[in-house]
Formats: structure tokens, sequence, C-alpha cells
């Protein structure tokens, strides 16, 4: 993991542990395994597990949804100061709802070649958008990669 400002990797472990929970929720009902929390001053205030295929909508993203129910708890659409946690890098769509909602932190687990928009594919960063996030990558980034690799792996066998 690489190093960054804020609290100590431990705590990070920790929600990171939380949305893989998410992740194996996502594997259980067949959907592709990415998980997603959403921290505000230390505490959960959203998770969400992916579930385009059963919720038969292409923004059913584990961040997506996680983003909705911190929204309604916070009954504003603006979560400045929170930090989202998710499994597997964000794709394009799920790094633009981040930067609407002024999400201020990501932290993922493992990278994603294909679709990543955090510095895979591209970097959204880089981007004129009216809002910067802070990114760490890399965050229990072995169990992370491993539950998507295993996932598509058994699809393949099952195939």
């Amino acid at each position: 993991m690489t190093s960054f400002p804020g609290p100590p990797a431990e705590v990070h472990e920790r929600f990171m542990g939380q949305a893989l929970a998410q992740a194996r929720r996502a594997r259980h009902v067949g959907e592709v395994p990415i998980g997603a929390v959403i921290v505000a001053e230390g505490r959960v205030v959203g998770e969400g597990f992916n579930q385009p295929i059963r919720a038969v909508d292409p923004t059913g993203h584990a961040e997506v949804i996680a983003l909705r129910q911190a929204a309604r708890g916070a009954g504003n659409y603006r979560l400045t100061g929170a930090t989202l946690y998710v499994t597997l890098e964000p794709c394009l769509m799920c790094v633009g709802a981040m930067v609407n909602a002024r999400i201020s932190t990501v932290i993922y687990g493992a990278p994603e070649p294909k679709w990543g928009a955090l510095g895979s594919i591209l970097d959204a960063r880089s981007l004129r958008l009216n809002h910067r996030l802070e990114v760490l990558g890399g965050v229990l980034e072995d169990e992370c990669r491993t539950l998507v690799v295993d996932f598509f792996k058994f699809r393949r066998e099952e195939a």
C-alpha cells in the first residue's frame, strides 16, 4: 500500500474489509464481486455491492448504490469530507458520481486494467473537473484482486 496522509493503514484496512464483505454479497447473488462503503466522521454512512444484473440497472455499481444510501441518510447529495472505499478501481461513471457528490477521498483495493478511471485506462483527476479527489490504491489489494479473479475463473469453468 502506498503511503498516504490521514488515518493509519489499519483504519483503511478495516473499512476496506467492510467493502470486501459487500463484494462477497455481490458474489453470492451472481454479480461481479465489487463492494463499497462510504465513511464520514469515522462511521459507515453508505454501503453497496455490485448489482446491475439483478437490478436491471446499468448504474447499479457498488459505488453508486453506496452514494445513494449515504446521500439519503445525509439528506443532501453532497457528501463533502466523506471517504469512499471500494474493492476495485472505479470506472469513469462512478468517478463522475463521486465528483458530483463531492467525495473527498477514494480508496480502492485493486486496479482495474480494463475500466479503471483513476490511473489504469485514464486518470480522471487530470480532467478539468469542478472537484478534485484524493486517491489511494492498493489497500488489501491481493484480497480484492483474488475475489474478482476467482469469480471470473469460476464463471469460465462453468461455461
